[in-house]
């Protein structure tokens, strides 16, 4: 499994299909989420250089840093603020080519300059975002919003389906 994730020579929708079902493997069977959303955010920063990676969980109304790989990082996030606040009070994935030009962004990193941010949605509420930073310009694309929906929506039913 290492090996694919360190596959360099091959495009962004190519890396994608080969890391999903590895990573799948990863999960598979194991129902602690920090256990998981830690792994998760491991593999993915391995298998892409993602500058910073993690999870933010929605506990007494605002979204509460959780496993993360990179720098150090905000602690609290009120909904509607920022990009991860916005994806989650929209429960909606947020593209941003250019943090600087993003109403109300959140710098935890002066580094920060493109990011996406993916809803976790169980139970048909937003129970989380998957935060994803960049330190170059328009990063993130269509690619990504597709392929990281796909983790998040399969994170979501392997972890929190029928609790």
């Amino acid at each position: 499994m290492e090996q694919s994730f360190k596959t360099n020579l091959i495009n962004k929708e190519e890396k994608y299909q080969r890391f999903l079902p590895d990573w799948e493997l990863l999960i598979s069977g194991e129902t602690d989420e920090i256990a998981v959303l830690a792994n998760t955010c491991a593999a993915l920063r391995e298998a892409f250089g993602f500058f910073w990676i993690g999870f933010y969980l929605v506990k007494n109304e605002q979204l509460v840093l959780g496993p993360f790989q990179g720098d150090v990082a905000c602690y609290r996030i009120r909904k509607g603020r920022g990009v991860c606040g916005t994806a989650w009070a929209e429960a909606r994935t947020q593209v941003v080519p250019d943090v600087e030009q993003f109403p109300g962004h959140i710098a935890c990193s002066s580094l920060s300059k493109s990011e996406i941010v993916v809803p976790v949605i169980a139970n048909d509420e937003v129970i989380g975002v998957l935060d994803i930073d960049s330190d170059q310009l328009a990063t993130f694309d269509e690619t990504d919003r597709i392929y990281l929906e796909k983790l998040v929506h399969t994170l979501s039913q392997n972890l929190y389906t029928n609790k």
